[in-house]
């Protein structure tokens, strides 16, 4: 049984995270690469096989026996049919991506969303275990979700479940990229910080502010920084109090980069969260535990769950 393992891949814009798991849910091998979007979406397959096919070849090489593999892209996935739908990231559109890799390796393919599998581990591995119901809200440049529930990420009618980040916080705040103004990822995320701080004649240099010097300026006592930070705590805050009208969660984990900000977000966060609690049950909030491995894990939790391997979880 020790020597099974599943290949998984974290593909991004950029770099991809790979491993070999095992299904106890530790890591034997990992590796990076990168992604080199800039060639196009066919070039970006074919690294994703290659590199896949490299590792359970290594896996074989040292004894072990790969049973499956797991990939997650961004994007919009649609997750039972295996297909990258569309991703700005590297250019993916209607790829059959789980297809592709069935034929390449000869071995059962998972593909899922980038956030929904890093929500996968976070419940299952990471800062959510044991909760049950859990709210995985990614916030870097954009701000994404995944709802999971006894260890099932909701993939929702179309592939498109979780997109918080485009709920309406602000009717009269700044466009969004979706083209709608004042979308929660167009006031809170890491991005839309650091623009604000700048907007508000903060930018004292030719390098973009960002968020995180945001936090650390306002946490010196900077009234600008202070206020942009403030203005995102309480959007965020009406964002994840809306999350937990609809879904009822036991915890909301916070991933992605502005996360950490520590407590310098948290704290706020959970006092501002706190006051929009009426009938609802105020949720656990905790910051992500996994970090940047969580996407890779939660790849590796599909390919187990795609053959079958349920007992990972629970050893780890």
């Amino acid at each position: 049984m020790s020597d099974r393992v599943v290949v998984a891949l974290d593909v991004g814009g950029t770099g991809m995270k790979c491993a070999l798991v095992r299904p106890d849910g530790v890591v034997v091998r990992s590796e990076r690469h990168p992604t080199d979007a800039a060639r196009g979406p066919a070039a970006v397959v074919g690294t994703i096989l290659e590199v896949a096919g490299g590792l359970a070849d290594k896996a074989r090489a040292d004894g072990l026996a790969p049973i499956a593999v797991g990939i997650a892209v961004p994007g919009v996935v649609d997750e039972a049919r295996g297909v990258a739908v569309w991703s700005a990231n590297v250019g993916f559109r209607d790829v059959p991506l789980r297809d592709l890799t069935v034929k390449r390796l000869g071995l059962p393919t998972a593909l899922g969303h980038d956030v929904r599998v890093g929500g996968l581990a976070e419940a299952r591995l990471g800062a959510g275990r044991g909760t049950g119901h859990v709210l995985f809200v990614a916030i870097g440049t954009g701000i994404a979700a995944a709802h999971v529930v006894d260890g099932k990420a909701a993939v929702g009618a179309h592939g498109a479940a979780g997109e918080i980040g485009h709920i309406l916080v602000r009717p009269d705040g700044p466009r969004c990229g979706c083209g709608r103004p004042g979308c929660l990822e167009a006031v809170a995320s890491a991005a839309a910080i650091g623009r604000r701080y700048a907007e508000l004649g903060g930018k004292t240099t030719d390098a973009p502010v960002t968020a995180a010097e945001v936090a650390e300026r306002a946490a010196a006592g900077e009234p600008l920084a202070g206020q942009v930070w403030q203005e995102a705590v309480e959007a965020l805050a009406d964002g994840l109090a809306s999350g937990q009208a609809l879904f009822d969660v036991a915890t909301i984990v916070l991933g992605g980069g502005l996360a950490q900000a520590g407590d310098r977000l948290l704290t706020p966060l959970r006092a501002a969260l706190h006051e929009r609690m009426t009938f609802h049950r105020e949720p656990q909030l905790v910051a992500a535990a996994l970090g940047d491995e969580a996407g890779c894990l939660g790849a590796a939790l599909l390919a187990l769950d795609a053959v079958g391997v349920r007992d990972h979880q629970e050893k780890r």
